[in-house]
């Protein structure tokens, strides 16, 4: 995958990823009514730091690719959903 991916892979891979988040942190909402742009943590979706880790170990089980805990990165690719799509389809192996 490119190190820069097109808004438009960006957008292809969304849905995606919104069912993954759904699904891996049983969130009792739909996938398609998570905003790209809203926050992952606090007053977005409300997710908090166990969330994120157990998201993280999901996509680099499926994507092939390690999220690292001491990223300094991690704020920015956790920000909202469309941030994190980016970067998996930015550092995906699979």
């Amino acid at each position: 995958m490119p190190a820069n991916p097109t808004p438009e892979a960006v957008a292809a891979l969304l849905p995606e990823i919104a069912e993954l988040v759904v699904s891996a942190l049983n969130l009792e909402i739909a996938a398609g009514t998570i905003d790209p742009d809203a926050p992952l943590f606090g007053e977005g979706l409300g997710l908090d730091s166990i969330d994120i880790l157990e998201l993280a170990l999901v996509i680099s089980k499926r994507y092939g690719f390690q999220l690292r805990s001491d990223n300094e990165d991690n704020i920015r690719i956790f920000s909202s959903l469309r941030a994190l799509t980016a970067h998996i389809a930015a550092q995906r192996t699979k």
